[in-house]
């Protein structure tokens, strides 16, 4: 069970070698910094490559650019300290969808066996290194709208849960249902593509175990839910 996540700040990290056997190692950091690992954040189109350069100019939103950029600029300085090369030198792919079979599966770190999982939202982001497949989400609790949203297009049972709930402990349930579910879909790979019905990760304090992973809630700051997804292969 992961209990402690790393703080990325604005210094240059130190991570270790890469996790071994059942090892996972999570970290997070804040997306508005203006300084993520060393590097400022103004100066990450020198450090992304030419994909990230170009998704992060479609942002019309500044503050979401600045997100993105504070985001990808930390995953590769991470994935740098871990496995050796300059953060710009890391080589990002995408594995086969397990869907379609297309070129949109996984993303993964090309000629390495690490695995590792990216998640933003609001302010933060949280990263996932392993050796085995691995999914990390974390989620800013919903607005009550957003609730009515999505409510009764999850699983029956957590529709049924967090019907059973009030507003207010709705919206904290389901960010914690939702940092679950996405942890396991980006662990699979799949990702929404078969909508949000399967699997059932349950709303309430202990998470339910999809067959073949086990969910963590992770530790998040006030206003957040994070979740964690490992293989039990």
């Amino acid at each position: 069970m992961i209990e402690h996540v790393n703080q990325l700040g604005s210094q240059t990290p130190r991570t270790g070698p890469p996790p071994t056997g059942a090892a996972v190692s999570v970290w997070s950091w804040n997306t508005m910094a203006d300084v993520v690992g060393g590097y400022p954040v103004q100066e990450a189109g020198t450090v992304l490559d030419a994909d990230e350069r170009a998704r992060a100019e479609r942002m019309v939103q500044p503050a979401d650019r600045h997100r993105y950029l504070a985001s990808h600029l930390g995953l590769r300085v991470l994935l740098g300290s871990c496995l050796g090369p300059a953060p710009q030198d890391v080589r990002l792919i995408r594995e086969d969808c397990p869907c379609c079979g297309g070129p949109h599966g996984r993303p993964a770190v090309a000629d390495t066996a690490l695995h590792f999982s990216l998640s933003h939202s609001g302010d933060m982001a949280y990263l996932a290194l392993a050796a085995q497949p691995v999914g990390v989400d974390i989620e800013a609790i919903p607005s009550p709208q957003a609730v009515a949203d999505v409510i009764d297009a999850l699983h029956p049972a957590e529709t049924a849960e967090l019907n059973a709930l009030v507003i207010e402990e709705r919206q904290i349930a389901l960010a914690r249902l939702w940092a679950r579910k996405e942890a396991v879909l980006k662990a699979t790979g799949t990702g929404l593509a078969q909508g949000l019905t399967h699997p059932y990760v349950s709303t309430h304090p202990t998470p339910a175990h999809p067959p073949g992973w086990t969910l963590t809630d992770l530790p998040a700051p006030r206003g957040y839910r994070a979740a964690l997804a490992t293989t039990n292969t």
